[in-house]
């Protein structure tokens, strides 16, 4: 295996270009490395993108907008107080992958590309309607993150592609997201389902904007338009909540597993999309 460590985003397409179809990106490198041990992954080349400045910083643009590094720490991400206060729901999702120690490597970027359908900051992202600023042969180009969702451990980036950067903009005041999981364990497993929705309510506490996704119950994590459709315009009341559970269970094409049955899975995410809706809602209402 070759290893190489570009430091700049030309010099990464160039070598991701030119290399075979078994080359691999290492960002955190928390899912690789075990892959890589386990025999699941042999890479021919290795490419290590953490010294290309691009992909380690965090950038704020003029109109709110932020731009996150695909291979920041989750721990640096963390102790960025302006994020934290701007986006306190896709940190929140981010702060569930792994433990601390972990976070210490682990990045969105790599959480995203590895492709898992239970991924925990995914959903997050999709309700933040966050783009990927994707490099490649040609060029730099914006990628919304449904986009980049392909099957399980597989993206729609091609050869020579990798994720520079994920862009958030800036929410609306009057806005929330949750995100929220079930688990077996008290932390640190993989989701048995996961629910996020972000909202946004007037001064009258009635809804303007809505996204609900869902992760661990579809090849991919998804976005559900219907159960979105159902919040627009309402108080989000109790009829409304149950109209989202229903719309969410109906999005689901689960698998049975160790973890829970399909219909188990099925059941859950609606129960988590009804909670994730009631905090999120009562979030945007306390910013009234």
């Amino acid at each position: 295996m070759d290893y190489i460590a570009p430091q700049s985003i030309d010099e990464a397409v160039a070598a991701l270009k030119s290399a075979d179809s078994n080359v691999q990106i290492l960002s955190g490198g928390t899912d690789l490395i075990v892959q890589m041990r386990s025999g699941r992954k042999s890479p021919s080349l290795l490419v290590d993108i953490k010294k290309i400045p691009e992909v380690s910083t965090i950038k704020w643009g003029p109109d709110g907008c932020v731009g996150i590094g695909a291979a920041i720490p989750i721990v640096k991400l963390s102790a960025v107080s302006d994020f934290a206060a701007t986006w306190p729901g896709v940190l929140e999702a981010a702060r569930l992958i792994g433990s601390e120690q972990v976070q210490g490597r682990a990045s969105i970027g790599g959480n995203l590309c590895n492709a898992s359908p239970a991924a925990d900051s995914v959903p997050a992202l999709l309700c933040a309607k966050a783009s990927c600023l994707v490099a490649g042969p040609s060029g730099v180009q914006t990628v919304p993150v449904e986009a980049i969702l392909k099957v399980p451990g597989r993206t729609s980036l091609g050869p020579g592609e990798f994720v520079v950067s994920i862009q958030l903009p800036r929410p609306p005041s009057q806005s929330n997201l949750t995100y929220i999981r079930f688990i077996p364990r008290t932390e640190m497993d993989i989701a048995v389902a996961g629910a996020a929705v972000s909202l946004t309510v007037n001064d009258k506490g009635i809804c303007t904007a809505a996204r609900v996704a869902l992760a661990a119950v579809a090849p991919k994590a998804i976005l559900v338009l219907s159960a979105a459709e159902a919040m627009l315009g309402s108080d989000l009341g109790d009829d409304v909540v149950k109209a989202v559970e229903f719309a969410a269970r109906d999005a689901c094409d689960p698998i049975s597993d160790m973890r829970g049955t399909a219909d188990y899975r099925t059941h859950i995410a609606g129960v988590l999309a009804g909670r994730a809706l009631k905090a999120a809602a009562h979030g945007a209402r306390g910013k009234q």
